[in-house]
């Protein structure tokens, strides 16, 4: 009896390692994740890309009427590229101060709103091609003829939100700063001659041309240096941004980013 016992013990042990061995080998086993690329298949999949915006940074991401439908220069873009990659461009407003902590947790796949690149930011996402090109510029009235450089702000008073980029300019340049809520106020400070000026992005400006033809202002000083926004992705999205770049120079060679720039600036800010 004992003999019989050690025999089958035997048995099961051998059918327990040859078990073992086809699984060890993938036979009945399920394929190992990849751990790759995912980011295009996702979007593919799922049939939309989800994209991050403010929805009240006029003229790039704003409600037409205030209360209207989503629009603007960055929504108008995103879309025509999520065409391009055959979903639908879905979108998730978003504070900018809660942005990129959005993009990291994956709450959407990129961000269309006029984001800066930078070493800081291209060391923690990717970036896709820059889409607008811009630069600072002195704004100020149209009769002003003392300002005509950045250097020529020493001295000068300029109206300043003191959280931008363009109140470090103006400082830099030697210019008193008043501040203000935006570009709306700090424009009619200039225009009442309250101030000399103005430091803002030319694309604000050529924004406000475009709607105040009779705005009695002027761009009297542009710098240099130029500033390249683009599509912001998580690390490791290699694929969909590659997928992203493909879409934007088809929509460049077609003549899509030139007729969307158009529209809003009156001139081609995508080259």
């Amino acid at each position: 009896m004992n003999s019989l016992r050690t025999r089958r013990s035997i048995l099961a042990a051998t059918l327990a390692s040859a078990a073992l061995a086809l699984s060890a080998c993938g036979g009945g086993s399920a394929p190992a994740q990849s751990g790759g690329d995912t980011s295009l298949s996702d979007v593919k999949s799922k049939g939309e890309l989800v994209i991050a915006t403010e929805g009240t940074y006029r003229p790039f991401s704003f409600h037409a009427e205030g209360a209207g439908d989503l629009t603007g220069f960055d929504v108008e873009i995103a879309k025509a590229v999520a065409e391009k990659l055959g979903v639908k461009a879905s979108f998730q407003e978003t504070q900018f101060d809660g942005i990129f902590a959005g993009l990291d947790s994956k709450r959407f796949d990129t961000i269309a709103n006029q984001i800066s690149i930078n070493d800081d930011r291209k060391a923690k996402y990717e970036f896709s091609a820059p889409y607008t090109i811009s630069t600072g510029v002195v704004v100020t009235k149209s009769d002003n003829s003392s300002i005509n450089s950045f250097a020529d702000l020493k001295g000068k008073t300029t109206a300043q939100s003191l959280t931008s980029n363009f109140y470090k300019m103006a400082v830099e340049a030697g210019a008193n700063v008043q501040a203000v809520e935006g570009w709306a106020q700090s424009a009619t400070l200039v225009q009442q001659g309250r101030v000399d000026a103005t430091v803002n992005d030319k694309l604000t400006y050529l924004d406000y041309a475009k709607t105040t033809p009779d705005s009695g202002l002027k761009v009297a000083a542009e710098a240099p240096d130029k500033t390249e926004s683009a599509f912001v992705f998580r690390k490791g999205s290699s694929e969909l941004t590659k997928a992203v770049d493909k879409a934007l120079e088809d929509l460049r060679a077609d003549g899509t980013l030139a007729k969307i720039s158009d529209k809003y600036f009156g001139a081609d800010v995508t080259k």
